[in-house]
């Protein structure tokens, strides 16, 4: 385990680790809120309400592409992330002070989505590759999962939390407590040593500088999968806010509580698969085909659970590879991407991972209303078969994959290497 942990033994990355857990806590405290108050406060169960929150959100990463990247680039990362967590803590603050004096409507949840959306577009680049300023090259993969680890540590907590918070005194108290966790991070942010930062060499900004991340990509075959993938996954994926929030209501007929601990449930799997990442020096594209395969094998699989306690136990191996499969590929994509270049790609990368929403919430979320959250989750369970097929033409025309069994155990081949055991 202690390879696994490496990261941590540099002072600037356990400042920023352990401001962004406390922050990372606060987040998902919010997620749960605000997706329960649209859901059963101000709706009448409507899950495309939900779904065009979430899409409102998450608009801007695709909205502001080309900005996006390039101040990831050009900008002083650590006082661009000052400004944008700022602005996020505001935002929490606004949305808690409307909800707590019961002024609260549909219309301005949707407003306040779309703002957090527009700040967490510039915020998320930037935090991805001010990973590598606390680290260097060395650890980044490390560090990486290291990231997705304390997240997904924080999902297993937040939403635990915000459920009883929710029952207990109102979704408000939520939002401001989540605008009280940004000084956490903020403060981790002002006491870096700022003189021990790995700083490369920013980017020269010429006049078609901001183009230059797609051509980047559109020349690498590689990355060119990679984001066909996770386009995939990631717009008809990734709405576990819509699957657990409507099965919770309109098949398991539970409370706030219910949905804090089954969403909870599944960050146990998040965790356990960061860690794995963690392990790795370098992620290859051939975990990618396993995670997302897994991954759709496992969506189907909750789709037919007859209880919470099976639907959880779905959600833990959701966990488990949808965490390999975005972790390994955020990896992928940063260390086989120039360091020059490298906030334009995670630009374009996250834009898809999470601009894709808009268009795969309200789709997940008009067939949970018009068919049921069943057929919503196996939606999920098509993405990621289709993205596992995407890895497997990829690997079979560029590093002749094969499949074979070695001692009753199913392995990939690739190049002649096998690279992983698909069961054991």
């Amino acid at each position: 385990m202690k390879g696994i942990f490496r990261s941590l033994k540099g002072f600037n990355y356990r400042m920023w680790a352990a401001g962004a857990l406390v922050s990372n806590v606060g987040t998902w405290m919010q997620r749960i809120a605000q997706d329960w108050i649209v859901l059963t406060q101000l709706t009448r169960h409507n899950a495309t309400a939900v779904g065009a929150v979430t899409a409102l959100q998450f608009a801007p990463q695709v909205l502001l592409l080309p900005l996006t990247g390039f101040a990831a680039d050009h900008l002083d990362r650590r006082k661009l992330l000052l400004a944008t967590q700022a602005a996020m803590g505001i935002l929490a603050l606004g949305l808690g002070i409307l909800t707590v004096s019961g002024l609260v409507q549909l219309w301005e949840v949707y407003g306040f989505a779309f703002l957090l959306g527009c700040v967490t577009a510039f915020d998320s680049p930037a935090r991805q590759t001010f990973v590598s300023e606390l680290v260097g090259e060395a650890d980044l993969s490390n560090a990486v999962a290291l990231n997705s680890t304390s997240f997904n540590a924080a999902r297993m907590i937040g939403p635990a939390v915000a459920g009883v918070l929710i029952a207990g005194v109102g979704a408000g108290w939520v939002f401001l407590i989540n605008a009280a966790t940004f000084v956490a991070v903020l403060g981790s942010l002002s006491l870096l040593r700022v003189d021990e930062l790995h700083r490369g060499d920013r980017a020269v900004r010429t006049r078609g500088s901001l183009a230059d991340g797609f051509r980047y990509v559109w020349q690498r075959p590689d990355l060119k999968a990679v984001l066909l993938m996770l386009f995939l996954v990631g717009t008809f994926g990734l709405n576990f806010a819509i699957y657990i929030s409507t099965m919770v209501v309109s098949v398991f007929h539970a409370g706030a509580d219910t949905y804090g601990l089954l969403t909870s449930t599944m960050a146990i799997g998040s965790i356990a698969g960061a860690l794995l990442a963690a392990q790795r020096a370098r992620p290859h594209i051939a975990i990618l085909l396993i995670g997302a395969g897994v991954f759709g094998v496992a969506c189907a699989l909750a789709a037919v659970m007859p209880n919470e306690a099976l639907f959880g136990v779905a959600l833990v191996i959701i966990g488990v590879s949808a965490q390999t499969f975005t972790t390994s590929t955020l990896s992928l994509a940063q260390l086989s991407t120039t360091p020059a270049m490298r906030g334009r790609v995670m630009a374009i990368v996250l834009a898809i991972a999470m601009g894709g929403t808009p268009i795969g919430a309200p789709i997940v979320g008009l067939v949970s209303d018009r068919f049921g959250p069943r057929w919503a989750l196996g939606i999920g369970a098509a993405s990621g078969i289709a993205a596992a097929i995407v890895a497997t033409r990829y690997l079979v025309r560029h590093h002749h994959l094969r499949v074979r069994f070695d001692a009753g155990r199913l392995r990939l081949s690739i190049d002649g290497d096998s690279v992983a055991p698909v069961s054991g």
